[in-house]
């Protein structure tokens, strides 16, 4: 059964905050972009990751990071966006950031 809907003015006044702020926030965390692509520009990957587009092209150079070659475009898979990341936080020593 569908859970029912509050108005954003109404979700505002519950979390005591003005409407406009409320609404700001929810377009900045909106994701951007077809979250449906199976293929993603070096740009778009490197916003999923949250890193610069110049540090994926070394991930990619290095082969750290799957990417294909399209007639003149680089892709990245999407799974390999997800595959990367978590060989990443396999690799990663907690112990020594601690």
């Amino acid at each position: 059964m569908p859970q029912p809907v509050l108005p954003i003015s109404q979700i505002a006044q519950l979390l005591d905050i003005p409407e406009d702020a409320l609404r700001s926030l929810m377009a900045e965390r909106r994701p951007s972009g077809d979250t449906t692509l199976v293929a993603l520009t070096v740009t778009e990957a490197a916003r999923r990751i949250g890193i610069g587009r110049t540090k994926l092209y070394e991930y990619v150079s290095s082969g750290e990071i799957t990417s294909v070659k399209i007639g003149s475009l680089r892709r990245i898979p999407a799974e390999a966006v997800n595959d990367f990341l978590a060989r990443r936080l396999s690799a990663t020593d907690f112990e020594a950031a601690a």
